[in-house]
């Protein structure tokens, strides 16, 4: 029991320092510097810009999600995501915290002032995708387009990324309506090359992004040939608790049959495998090969849309 409440802790205190990592990214580089990019805080960001600061991303960003979170609860049920309404709740505080606390932000004569601004949306990026990273590791989500992109798949069978590829980029142009006029907006008007800024970053995002979600977890597969696979197998699964497939195989040089084990892991455990491997049987031979995605008990469970089906009669011609 006493595990299990610091396990708990120590989730949402990772949970806590993710959604300060995210916030930053905002509020201390893309912010301040005029730049927006995709997603929910894309939205509210452009929201802020228009309004003259009027309304603040922290407002719009706890607002949006308060009704993504009930759209999400009536579509999914009470049992929604309690770590994802915490992180949305802690990014709305550490929004408003960052945006009071002007010494965090990327400007002259501040610390984290970075005067190629082309590389200030790279580093919030990096930011953005290592906050969501460890709220997604620790069982959590800052919500927004990701909500959104869940409840389009439930309904239609369609891609996440497609949904999120949309989503960002259709935000991304909307601030080419940012200019003098637009509602109470007093600064320059937004050109291609506000919109290249937040591309930039979402590019940057993507592309971290599975270095901090998956990091160490990358799924590999095993092929484990060996005249002791039994003793092997046993390890895998009596000490490990992974699953191991025989395989019936024939060498076609010898036209001898012989067992080969399948095994999937993390990368993280690949290390403990080759040890055990090694000290049983010196002489075996492993085939290792990346896994891009497993889906089943001991992985990710299986996420897929609901695909409708028409079951009506067919026209005759």
């Amino acid at each position: 029991m006493k595990n299990k409440v610091l396990k708990t802790v120590w989730e949402y205190l990772i949970l806590t320092l993710a959604t300060f990592i995210f916030t930053v990214s905002w509020e201390a580089f893309m912010i301040p510097n005029g730049m927006s990019a995709g997603g929910m805080m894309g939205v509210c960001t452009i929201t802020e810009f228009a309004t003259g600061g009027l309304i603040k991303a922290s407002y719009s960003f706890f607002v949006i999600n308060a009704v993504l979170i009930l759209l999400a609860v009536f579509v999914f049920g009470i049992g929604f995501g309690f770590k994802t309404i915490y992180c949305i709740v802690m990014s709305s505080v550490f929004l408003w915290l960052v945006d009071d606390w002007s010494w965090l932000h990327s400007i002259p004569g501040n610390f984290l002032y970075v005067e190629d601004k082309t590389l200030v949306p790279i580093i919030a990026g990096v930011f953005e995708s290592l906050g969501i990273g460890l709220a997604i590791r620790s069982g959590g989500s800052t919500g927004g387009t990701d909500i959104i992109a869940l409840i389009i798949n439930k309904y239609w069978p369609v891609s996440l990324s497609g949904v999120f590829f949309v989503m960002d980029f259709v935000v991304v142009i909307a601030q080419l309506l940012l200019r003098p006029g637009f509602g109470s907006y007093t600064g320059d008007a937004k050109t291609f090359n506000d919109v290249m800024y937040g591309i930039l970053e979402i590019v940057t995002f993507a592309v971290t992004i599975d270095m901090f979600t998956v990091g160490g977890r990358n799924k590999m597969q095993l092929l484990i040939f060996s005249e002791k696979y039994e003793q092997i197998a046993d390890h895998i699964c009596k000490v490990m608790e992974r699953g191991v497939t025989v395989l019936r195989a024939q060498g076609w040089y010898t036209r001898k049959e012989r067992n080969v084990l399948l095994v999937l892991l993390t990368r993280t455990e690949l290390s403990g495998v080759n040890k055990v491997v090694n000290e049983i049987d010196p002489k075996a031979f492993m085939s290792i090969s990346n896994a891009s995605e497993v889906y089943g008990e001991g992985f990710e469970k299986i996420k897929a849309g609901k695909v409708k089906l028409d079951l009506g009669s067919k026209n005759e011609k």
